[in-house]
């Protein structure tokens, strides 16, 4: 059966109208004749929403008995029951009820696709998986609920659906997003400008990357090298030298002229090191380079033009800026074109500007001799020295022959093997050398013009230019190869400091080095797998074939080794011995890794130590006061039993009862803050009714309706919580908020949803806490004012804090509108996998 096809909206954040533009593209296909049916979808209560649903066939959910509530969803079987032509899906990233086939909507999903059910979703862009974390780092709010970014980057198509985050704000208070008692605190909150900015661009960007992953692909598969210009790419090639700098900033210029330009630098080095630029300039260059917003990289290859073009094609390059030759005119005529007419002949369609500089032709250098020891290049040259050195030697001293010039016609000839030794190696050599002596006893020895050997020293001398030709190659060879092993290292060198260098950056130092490691030995792909198969870093293309080379990567500590896997090319010798380099490396940080796991569990242990200290200074001053008063109490009843009189008597009980109390209750927050610093403490977390758990923390504190006031969701689904350390955040909180709260005036309590979490508002008008001091309220043993004998350690909210975290909720504080503080307490709704498969925290 053929599969079906997916098409994912994608939001920046609630409210921007995926389902209303899912509901309205499925009335337009039903309206062409499609079937359409909604397998499921979450009006959130918006009328403009659930008008669209009027007219389209709707699959009745599917009801689950969950620990005594009804819980509804997709029901899964009845829409391929149904078997329509297309789906409707709201919210992929959903969980689904316990007891259903699958435990994320997004198998459902994937279930009706195999079917051959096309399927439109939505999705927005923090329950992406890999985006968790930045979506975290911006909103404040970790998500409960993810889909993998493998479900998505699948789909056939992925729309983003969207508006402006002003325009957002504007229809959120227009409450055409969320009922009027949370849209003061989703503003605030959630729904920040800067937020929501922040959070259209991250879904931007994430669709464009995946634009452009999908059209590397789709040239690598029909074989496209040119480039395609969808986007304005800018390739700096950086030699190491003065002019780098220039380079850089005038590609920086062409890159900003578009919008959306990127800048890359590359600086190819060789295999054997021989091109190796100032490694302080090529430093410097890279941070310029950053500081611009661009990228550095850095490749392995002896052919400079072919390498920088590759780069270039490989990263879709629509530019490329290099500069000119630093030869001068004389160096150009004699050696032949240089780097830059190279690449311009070879670029293709890639637009190259060559980029005048102050060094440009300045120097004078040596030709060099490129290529490694015993090359083929250079025993072809020492094959063709012997074979045009030798006519001309032999016409220049034939011209000059006399009786006495034989002892210098040798030495000349002598000289000219000794020539070819040095660029050619041994076979070149030992050529020249038996030509030599052949053409000595033609030429040189009588009678002339005949070859004979009548005297036995002639074979001796063929032997001396034999044995001369190869002791004289073998040195030359033997300081070829140590040459080489000696730029083999520099080489390595340059790109384990390119490393460190990332590492230092702030990059981590496995995936820095999959990612040089990839670019250096242009790889089509890297990656690191864990004795577990766990993935710990990959860089470049998956492996299509299923052909590569593995290497092990022993860690030092004797846990189980990782493998190195890398493919696109049978690497050779050298490359071997830079991938051995690189693996000890990698041995290295993995080990610093499993060091730093460690160290990170011994500083658990040293804040606990910590703590205990705490807890020390505590007990010497503020448990004695209560302890104080209570002893005194109780000694002056023993002391004036006889002679009190009953107020007496009744006034110094009720003082060591009420020291005794606060003496308990001391105690008692000092076990719970001891626990909840040291990482101990249990939460057993299931379905919790909020309105209950508020209700019984105002009984605990006596408070009636003159005090409090309510504003309790009724449709708010339990929330995923402890009820006792529940209770006990919601009675700290509420004390302290009426302890601050003027006379005259009501604590308000007010209970709502946003998305997949709950939230607690506890909102006083007191005088409130300046935002500089917010930190200072959870840290233990912090109080505001004067203490007397029922004054706590200043431990309320620094347990408050703990117990919300431990729960995996949030305890944040705001401001009030017109005056005051205002405590949100944030949970996620009830988790429907059952309690018994859920850790304790």
């Amino acid at each position: 059966m053929k599969r079906g096809k997916l098409r994912v909206l994608l939001g920046a954040a609630p409210g921007v109208g995926k389902t209303y533009e899912m509901l309205e593209e499925g009335r337009r296909l039903a309206e062409d004749g499609r079937d359409v049916v909604i397998a499921v979808v979450e009006t959130h209560d918006r009328a403009a929403t659930a008008a669209l649903v009027e007219g389209l066939p709707v699959i009745p959910r599917a009801t689950v008995s969950h620990r005594g509530m009804e819980l509804t969803d997709m029901d899964l079987e009845g829409v391929l029951e149904r078997h329509p032509e297309i789906a409707l899906v709201d919210e992929l990233a959903h969980t689904n009820a316990p007891g259903l086939p699958h435990h994320k909507r997004w198998q459902d999903v994937d279930a009706l696709l195999d079917a051959g059910i096309d399927v439109i979703t939505t999705v927005n862009v923090q329950h992406i998986e890999s985006l968790g974390g930045v979506v975290e780092k911006i909103t404040g709010v970790a998500q409960q609920e993810t889909v993998p970014d493998a479900v998505v980057r699948a789909a056939d198509q992925v729309e983003v659906v969207d508006l402006s985050p002003q325009s957002l704000r504007d229809r959120l208070s227009a409450g055409l997003v969320y009922p009027a008692e949370r849209i003061d605190a989703a503003l605030s909150n959630y729904f920040r400008l800067g937020n929501l900015t922040a959070l259209r661009e991250l879904a931007l960007l994430w669709l464009a990357d995946e634009v452009d992953s999908a059209l590397k692909s789709y040239r690598a598969e029909h074989g496209i090298e040119g480039a395609w210009q969808a986007r304005e790419r800018v390739v700096v090639a950086l030699t190491g030298g003065a002019e780098g700098e220039t380079l850089l900033r005038r590609g920086a210029r062409i890159a900003a002229r578009s919008a959306g330009g990127e800048l890359l630098a590359v600086h190819v080095s060789s295999q054997d090191g021989l091109r190796s630029g100032d490694p302080g300039a090529l430093a410097a260059q890279r941070a310029l380079v950053e500081s611009l917003g661009g990228t550095y990289h850095q490749v392995v290859g002896d052919d400079v033009p072919r390498a920088l073009v590759e780069f270039a094609r490989s990263v879709n390059a629509t530019q490329l800026v290099i500069g000119v030759s630093r030869r001068g005119r004389l160096m150009a005529a004699l050696t032949g074109p240089g780097i830059g007419a190279t690449v311009v002949r070879e670029s293709g369609d890639i637009d190259v500007h060559i980029v005048t500089h102050d060094a440009a032709g300045d120097r004078f250098p040596l030709p060099r001799v490129t290529g490694g020891a015993l090359s083929v290049k250079r025993r072809v040259l020492g094959f063709a020295l012997a074979l045009v050195g030798g006519p001309l030697l032999t016409w220049l001293l034939v011209s000059l022959r006399n009786e006495d010039t034989i002892t210098s016609d040798v030495l000349a000839y002598q000289l000219l093997v000794v020539l070819v030794s040095l660029v050619g190696g041994i076979w070149p050599a030992v050529f020249a050398a038996v030509m030599s002596a052949f053409t000595l006893n033609y030429f040189f020895v009588q009678p002339y013009y005949t070859v004979s050997i009548a005297d036995p020293r002639n074979v001796w001398a063929l032997i001396l230019y034999v044995v001369i030709a190869v002791l004289v190659s073998f040195i030359v060879d033997r300081a070829a190869r140590a040459a080489r092993a000696a730029r083999r290292a520099e080489a390595e060198a340059e790109l384990l400091a390119n490393v460190a260098g990332s590492v230092l950056r702030g990059e981590s130092a496995v995936p820095a080095l999959i990612s040089r490691t990839r670019e250096s030995l242009g790889l089509a792909g890297v990656r690191l797998v864990d004795a577990d198969d766990t993935v710990v870093a990959t860089d470049g293309e998956p492996v299509r074939d299923g052909r590569y080379e593995a290497v092990t990567v022993a860690r030092r500590n004797g846990g189980p080794p990782a493998m190195l896997e890398l493919h696109g090319h049978t690497l050779d010798a050298s490359e071997r011995r830079l991938i051995d380099a690189v693996a000890a490396q990698l041995s290295a940080a993995l080990e610093h890794s499993d060091l730093t796991a460690t160290a990170r569990a011994a500083g658990v242990l040293a804040e606990t130590d910590q703590v205990r200290s705490a807890l020390l200074s505590a007990v010497s001053h503020d448990l004695r006061r209560p302890l104080a008063a209570a002893v005194a109490a109780v000694g002056g009843l023993r002391a004036a039993e006889p002679n009190l009189s009953p107020d007496d008597r009744a006034e110094l009980i009720a003082t060591a009862d009420e020291s005794l109390a606060t003496l308990s209750a001391l105690v008692t927050d000092l076990l719970d803050v001891s626990r909840v610093q040291a990482g101990v403490l249990a939460v057993s977390l299931q379905p919790v009714d909020s309105a209950g758990v508020v209700l019984a923390a105002l009984d605990e504190l006596g408070a009636g309706p003159d005090r409090f006031e309510l504003a309790l969701d009724p449709d708010l689904p339990p929330l995923t919580a402890d009820p006792v350390l529940l209770q006990r955040v919601l009675v700290n909180v509420l004390s302290n908020a009426a302890r601050h709260t003027p006379g005259g005036t009501r604590v308000r309590v007010a209970t709502s949803r946003l998305g997949r979490t709950a939230e607690i508002r506890i909102v006083d008008h007191g005088s409130g806490v300046s935002p500089e001091r917010r930190d200072d309220m959870f840290a233990p043993f912090q109080r505001l004012g004067d203490t007397d004998n029922t004054a706590g350690l200043g431990l309320g909210l620094a347990l408050s804090k703990g117990f919300t975290e431990g729960m995996g909720g949030t305890l944040t504080p705001e401001d009030t509108p017109g005056g005051g503080l205002t405590m949100v307490i944030a949970l996620p709704v009830a988790d429907p996998v059952p309690a018994e498969e859920r850790p304790l925290r």
